[in-house]
């Protein structure tokens, strides 16, 4: 289940996240205003704007999956010195095929493990306890501010874009 949640849900979100970007590509050109003026906007002064909230997404999905799976030194390295477009898509896409690269094998002690951070000053949550009431959490939190930033710039994004493509199924009769 942990492999769903995470590697699955986290890819989709990814995907999803890079769709609205494309979304906002499109206003950008339309309504000529400089990609730039939207990755540096926010919603609040205190918070972290638009380019930001794409590094810490792509980050919640490559450490999240990297720790349930004892992997983090094979984490792809990024120095959050993306200033572009391009370059959040490329960071996008390289976490995305990071994370794809585990399998369901892959998870199976996750759900048990010890998973700490310095942060937490020796504490630590179990793997499924980190799943849930951190790393997924804390991925939506960050697609969610983005999408909220480009949304309030007055880029046309909806729930639709958010959620992404349904997996709907057709009833048999």
């Amino acid at each position: 289940m942990l492999y769903d949640l995470t590697v699955v849900q986290f890819s989709k979100m990814l995907n999803n996240l890079n769709n609205i970007l494309d979304k906002a590509e499109v206003f950008a050109a339309f309504k000529k205003v400089d990609m730039a003026v939207l990755l540096n906007s926010r919603l609040a002064a205190d918070q972290f704007n638009l380019t930001r909230q794409i590094q810490i997404a792509c980050d919640t999905a490559k450490v999240g999956v990297a720790r349930l799976t004892g992997n983090l030194e094979t984490m792809p390295k990024h120095d959050d010195t993306e200033t572009t477009l391009e370059e959040l898509r490329q960071r996008i896409a390289s976490v995305i095929e990071y994370i794809n690269g585990f399998s369901e094998a892959d998870f199976a002690h996750a759900a048990t493990i010890h998973v700490s951070q310095p942060r937490w000053a020796g504490k630590y949550l179990t793997g499924y306890e980190f799943a849930i009431e951190h790393a997924i959490p804390n991925l939506y939190f960050h697609v969610t501010t983005a999408y909220s930033i480009l949304r309030h710039n007055g880029v046309e994004v909806g729930k639709k874009d958010y959620l992404g493509d349904m997996p709907y199924k057709v009833p048999v009769i």
